[in-house]
């Protein structure tokens, strides 16, 4: 059965709109906010609820969003398995004191044990990988999906997603003290959010291929989560 022409303008109009927002979510929203996890993780997770209920109200099924109970083994297979090899790659890296400083990282950098605790266990699976996953490999795709081949939809998610994360190079650069002004630090963003952009497909290659958004919200996880850990570690073995 077809979509009737109504109801495919407004689901265009939805993914656009939607494509739109996440845009500047990161970089023109947070920015503007006050900057405690607790203000973060709020923020981040009400838009969660809110995307969800959003979508859902425009017909998106829990399957097309990747949240059907029945793909959750299959998502935690596919997900924990990709989650070992990133685990192991860290492992490699902190092994070989040659690659140590391609992990550090001077946010975390004399981050206390607590502190570091909160960035693993809450601002980062709550406030960063469940909004990015529903937002991106979620509800953005599921939309996306509605009024393009699949690829297209899968390309242009990615696409918004290494848009979202300019600010944020941004701020990465500063605190590292790298790329300095004018054509290196624009070439080192660039190159950041393709890097995403290429990230954000492997994520949906998972959510695909599992059937489930368990998968990349594993992977995600081991890569932000234990990538933190593995800066910590790194800056104390010298």
């Amino acid at each position: 059965m077809h979509a009737h022409p109504r109801g495919r303008r407004w689901e265009a109009v939805f993914a656009a709109s939607l494509a739109l927002v996440l845009a500047g979510w990161n970089n023109l929203v947070i920015p503007a906010l006050p900057g405690t996890t607790t203000v973060y993780v709020g923020v981040n997770l009400a838009a969660t609820a809110l995307l969800l209920a959003a979508a859902r109200a425009v017909g998106l099924s829990w399957a097309e969003l990747g949240l059907d109970r029945r793909r959750w083994a299959a998502g935690a297979r596919w997900g924990g398995a990709a989650a070992g090899v990133v685990a192991t790659g860290y492992a490699v890296a902190l092994a070989v004191p040659s690659l140590r400083p391609l992990l550090e990282d001077e946010r975390l950098a004399g981050l206390p044990g607590g502190a570091l605790a909160v960035q693993v266990l809450v601002r980062i699976p709550l406030g960063t990988v469940v909004w990015e996953e529903v937002a991106f490999r979620g509800v953005l795709l599921a939309a996306l999906a509605r009024v393009l081949p699949l690829p297209a939809a899968a390309g242009l998610a990615a696409a918004v997603f290494g848009v979202w994360h300019v600010r944020p190079t941004l701020g990465a650069l500063a605190a590292n003290d790298l790329a300095g002004d004018g054509a290196a630090r624009v070439l080192a963003v660039l190159l950041a959010c393709l890097g995403t952009a290429a990230a954000g497909l492997v994520f949906t290659w998972l959510r695909l291929r599992s059937g489930s958004l368990l998968a990349p919200v594993l992977l995600h996880l081991a890569t932000n989560c234990l990538g933190a850990l593995a800066a910590a570690a790194a800056r104390r073995a010298g």
